[in-house]
């Protein structure tokens, strides 16, 4: 399997929604992007930015608690998935988490490190790193597209 890696400087917050808007606005149908990245590094930001992309008006928070939120006012259904409180994988499939992988939108998926297992073949990997001595609000964001 062929992976193109990008990477990209993000150097203030709104660089790094700019990232996230610019990849929503190429996101297609079956698409799915897995953020990986320690607290703080901008992963919810990065989710609002994407889904400005795709179109989508309404506020964009994470779903720490409820694990998946679902838009449609874009132009593709958006499933906004953030798994940092899974204990097991039984509870992504006990929400049908396959149906919306595999279903008729895009996923964006926060901590998709934690259920690697559950990915589909094919997905976007992008990976927010602080480098404080490049600045408090740098980022660096690698994407990997496989």
């Amino acid at each position: 399997m062929v992976v193109k890696t990008l990477i990209k400087e993000s150097f203030k917050p709104k660089d790094t929604f700019d990232i996230g808007k610019e990849l929503g606005r190429e996101a297609k149908l079956g698409d799915c992007v897995c953020l990986i990245g320690d607290l703080g590094t901008g992963k919810t930001l990065f989710a609002q930015g994407f889904a400005s992309g795709i179109g989508i008006k309404e506020d964009v928070n994470s779903p720490t608690f409820t694990i998946l939120q679902e838009y449609d006012d874009g132009r593709v259904p958006f499933y906004h998935f953030d798994v940092y409180r899974i204990e097991a994988i039984e509870e992504m499939e006990d929400i049908g988490f396959m149906e919306y992988v595999d279903g008729d939108g895009v996923c964006l998926i926060e901590w998709a490190d934690k259920i690697l297992e559950l990915l589909p073949l094919h997905y976007t990997k992008i990976i927010l790193e602080k480098d404080l001595e490049k600045g408090f609000y740098y980022r660096k964001v690698t994407i990997e597209t496989k």
